[in-house]
């Protein structure tokens, strides 16, 4: 099985049972996104496919700054090359790539916990739009800020509009309205709030252990079966919720949660 690179340029990596701790490490530019930084979270999240010892990947940021979007002048450089006649423009094949990558977080089989300090503005808003469960300080700042400096939060707005529907995205997107933490809370942006970071990391803690409870595999299936749901016919989401039932009950985790159960016991998962 693959293992993680020892060494990142921009990621700072750090494995806890079967956990993994994924640290965006740009502090000086608030971690904001390059194509080195976007390249080395798509090696990881591509291992990670085939990673069934990993059960919950946990983003920050370091510096106390989650991320603070896409680094200009990177856009500024992808800016000097100029479509060629009958060619896509290259600006939207490289805005097209975070889309991919956002995609591929997003159907990740482990549980992505998303903490956030500091800011999660533009991309980096997009970045925690595809965790499964998120966490912020109240002090946190929030911002899908592309309109207000003339661009498009183009791959960024779908993932938002899954999280918490298209009204209040574009009323988000079409103001660049900058918000704290208890509103992320009630928008259903983020799960849940935390009063500092002291908080916040027990809360996190907290979090990371009801997802101990919970069995690899049957995860995994849940949240495909989940993330199908709004883009295929019922009938389709429901076949494919069954055959994942099927494949579930067959494997040896339904046998060894069934019989935990039965002896009042936890599963042997719980304490990988």
């Amino acid at each position: 099985m693959a293992e993680f690179a020892s060494k990142y340029e921009t990621l700072l990596l750090r494995r806890e049972r079967s956990r993994l701790h994924v640290t965006l490490n740009r502090p000086q530019v608030k971690n904001a996104l390059n194509p080195t930084l976007i390249g080395e979270l798509r090696a990881v999240f591509q291992n990670l496919r085939e990673r069934s010892d990993i059960k919950a990947v946990i983003l920050r940021g370091a510096g106390g700054t989650f991320c603070a979007g896409a680094d200009l002048k990177n856009m500024e450089q992808s800016f000097a090359d100029k479509p060629r006649p009958g060619e896509k423009d290259p600006i939207a094949l490289n805005n097209r790539e975070y889309g991919t990558f956002l995609e591929m977080v997003n159907t990740t089989p482990q549980v992505v916990v998303a903490a956030v300090e500091g800011y999660a503005i533009a991309g980096g808003f997009g970045l925690l739009c595809v965790s499964d469960v998120a966490i912020c300080t109240e002090d946190a700042g929030f911002a899908m800020s592309e309109t207000a400096i003339g661009i498009v939060p183009a791959q960024i707005a779908p993932f938002v509009a899954a999280r918490i529907g298209v009204p209040q995205t574009r009323h988000l997107a079409l103001t660049a309205a900058r918000f704290k933490g208890p509103e992320a809370y009630r928008l259903g942006i983020v799960h849940h709030l935390a009063k500092d970071n002291a908080a916040l990391d027990a809360r996190l803690e907290d979090v990371l252990k009801q997802i101990d409870r919970c069995a690899p595999f049957a995860n995994a299936a849940t949240k495909a079966v989940v993330m199908k749901v709004g883009t295929e016919p019922l009938s389709s989401v429901l076949d494919f919720a069954a055959d994942k039932f099927a494949e579930a009950r067959r494997s040896p985790e339904a046998a060894e949660g069934l019989r935990a159960f039965a002896e009042k016991r936890p599963p042997k998962w719980t304490s990988e």
